[in-house]
């Protein structure tokens, strides 16, 4: 959608998940960090 509605960048916040939780639960951050095509910035 990022690319479709050219945006630039990406801004998301992470909850800081770590370690098991973070596989179990998932990140949607991080899939959009793992695909995107443009830049992604993570506020904490």
């Amino acid at each position: 959608m990022a690319d479709r509605e050219k945006c630039e960048p990406i801004v998301m916040s992470s909850h800081g998940r770590r370690g098991v939780r973070r596989y179990v639960l998932g990140s949607q951050t991080a899939e959009v960090m793992m695909h995107a095509t443009i830049p992604v910035l993570v506020i904490r």
